[in-house]
This record gives structure tokens, C-alpha cells and sequence, in this order.
């Protein structure tokens, strides 16, 4: 085995594993709506998740690891990542309450959640680019 093999299976378990972790977030209360799974459908293309894959992940979700991001800015840069994800054929307010679901997920605190969740779309909508995301959301109690 080659090491890009190895770097490519690694990277393709932390997709698969990624990905687990939004499907159990959007399983929290129980169903996966219509809006949901289309947004599923889209992080499971961006991620390079094959279609056997995706099938196997929404039904055993729950055996894979939850690999929270070990850092600050790289819970921004996933935080940036999705909320630009969502914000692609949604509305607002349609957006804001999977993106505050998925900011608990990401580790932000549930009291502070709808904020980050609320500012974090406003500033995909302004068109944003990651260092303005993470400068902002890092200083919005200013």
C-alpha cells in the first residue's frame, strides 16, 4: 500500500465520519425531513460520499465516531463550510433553526448557538470570504 493510499482512506473515514455526525444531528428528533435530505444529498456529493456509502451511513449512523474539531478555527472552518452549504436553496428562516442544531453539534455552547448560528448566515448572505467568517464570529460580543 502506497502512502497516498493511506492518506486517501483516512481522508475519505473523516468524510464518512463528518458526515455521520450532520446525519445524526438531523436524526436528533427522529426524522429527516424532505429539506434535510436534500441537504444530506448535497454534503454526501461534496464529500465525496458514494452512493452504497450514504446508504449505509443513514442507517447505522450511530456506530460511527463523532469527531468533533479539536480546534477553534477549525470549528469555524467547518461552521463556514456548512453554513454555506445550507444557505444555497433555503430561506432564512427555513436555514436558521438546521444551522443551530448543527453549531451544538460543531461543540458551540446551546445558549450561544442561535447567535453564532444567526450571524453566521448573515454573513454567507453578505458574501463573506473565511477570514472575514472567523473574524466576525470570533468578535461578535464586541
Amino acid at each position: 500500500m502506497s502512502f497516498s493510499d493511506l492518506y486517501d482512506s483516512g481522508f475519505r473515514k473523516r468524510n464518512e465520519d463528518h458526515f455521520a455526525s450532520i446525519v445524526r444531528v438531523a436524526m436528533d428528533d427522529g426524522v429527516i425531513s424532505d429539506k434535510e435530505k436534500a441537504f444530506l444529498d448535497r454534503l454526501a456529493r461534496n464529500l465525496s460520499i458514494s452512493a452504497e456509502d450514504y446508504e449505509i451511513i443513514l442507517g447505522d449512523y450511530m456506530s460511527h465516531p463523532i469527531n468533533p474539531p479539536t480546534t477553534y478555527d477549525r470549528r469555524l472552518e467547518r461552521l463556514y463550510d456548512l453554513t454555506r452549504m445550507i444557505h444555497i436553496d433555503h430561506d432564512f428562516e427555513e436555514e436558521e433553526p438546521l444551522l443551530i442544531r448543527l453549531s451544538i453539534g460543531l461543540g458551540f455552547a446551546t445558549s450561544n448557538a442561535p447567535y453564532v448560528a444567526h450571524k453566521a448566515l448573515t454573513l454567507v448572505r453578505e458574501g463573506a470570504d473565511i477570514d472575514t467568517f472567523q473574524d466576525e464570529i470570533k468578535n461578535m460580543s464586541r
